[in-house]
């Protein structure tokens, strides 16, 4: 079945907020196998003030952070539903390409596929692209937390801010 989130939806998955959180719409969601996802990139971006002034440019590790996030909640999606609220870590990345620069005003589009999936690990294959020109590619990694885990101490992840 397909599955369409918006930005709400997706913040009940990742624990991430603004402005770390990199993905604004999931347009679909097949669990177990793909998601399609995207990010509006605009000029009020805080990383476009350094990276380049003049020639704005996004960062590629924050198109492979955004690949990621959407991987996490296709991955977060696929797993049985006592596991779901469980914690995406990001743990390692393969194959990353960097084709075209991504500029203020573009729209990435990221499809991710799950290449293999377990109780505590995921392998997933994703593109990014800008009006299906492709601008990135990578394999990425990732393991399971558990509902409770926290970070520093006290603070605890479960979709909310």
């Amino acid at each position: 079945m397909e599955i369409v989130y918006d930005i709400e939806a997706i913040m009940n998955f990742l624990p991430h907020r603004y402005p770390f959180i990199l993905i604004d719409r999931i347009i679909k969601l097949v669990a177990g196998k793909e998601i399609v996802a995207l990010k509006n990139v605009t000029i009020n971006e805080a990383y476009f003030q350094g990276h380049f002034p003049g020639i704005p440019i996004m960062p590629g590790v924050l198109i492979i952070e955004a690949m990621a996030q959407a991987g996490g909640v296709l991955a977060i999606e696929s797993l049985p539903a006592e596991q779901h609220g469980n914690l995406v870590y990001f743990m390692g990345m393969d194959k990353v390409r960097f084709r075209k620069p991504v500029v203020p005003g573009d729209q990435l589009i990221f499809e991710v596929q799950i290449l293999k999936l377990r109780s505590k690990a995921a392998k997933i294959s994703g593109i990014a692209t800008v009006d299906e020109n492709l601008v990135a590619e990578a394999e990425l990694m990732a393991s399971f937390g558990r509902k409770n885990d926290t970070y520093h101490g006290n603070r605890s992840f479960k979709g909310k801010a």
